[in-house]
C-alpha cells in the first residue's frame, strides 16, 4: 500500500530528501531525529528544533558512553 505524503521543502530543499540521507547512512532513530531537526530548524521551528536536537544527541551521548564509544 502506498500512501501520499506531502514532502515539505524543509525536508527536500537540497540534492538528497532527508529520509533519504538517513536510509543512505544506515542511521539509527536517534541519529536521525538530529539530522531532521537540524535540516529543518531555519524554515519550520526555528531554535525550538535546535533544542529539539539537542535533546536526541544528549540521549544519543548518554547511550554511546554506556557502550564505550564515546571516543
Amino acid at each position: 500500500m502506498k500512501t501520499d505524503i506531502s514532502a515539505p521543502s524543509y525536508y527536500t530543499s537540497g540534492s538528497i530528501e532527508t529520509w533519504d540521507f538517513i536510509i543512505d547512512k544506515h542511521l539509527d532513530f536517534l541519529e536521525g531525529n538530529i539530522v531532521k531537526y537540524v535540516v529543518r530548524w531555519k524554515e519550520k521551528n526555528g531554535v525550538e528544533d535546535l533544542k529539539k536536537a539537542r535533546v536526541y544527541l544528549d540521549k544519543l551521548i548518554k547511550e554511546a558512553e554506556k557502550v564505550g564509544d564515546g571516543s
